[in-house]
């Protein structure tokens, strides 16, 4: 049995997982999240 996990569903759960702990959180992890995954789709890294 073989696990393959995507970056961006991985980012999408740890941000939020931190949106529930922490509300106030939100655009702060909302703002990382948008730049991480434009950061991953111009350099089209698949991992």
């Amino acid at each position: 049995m073989t696990l393959h996990l995507s970056l961006a569903p991985l980012l999408a759960l740890i941000a939020g997982i931190l949106i529930l702990i922490r509300p106030k959180l939100l655009s702060l992890i909302v703002a990382i999240y948008l730049i991480a995954i434009g950061i991953i789709g111009l350099l089209n890294i698949r991992i």
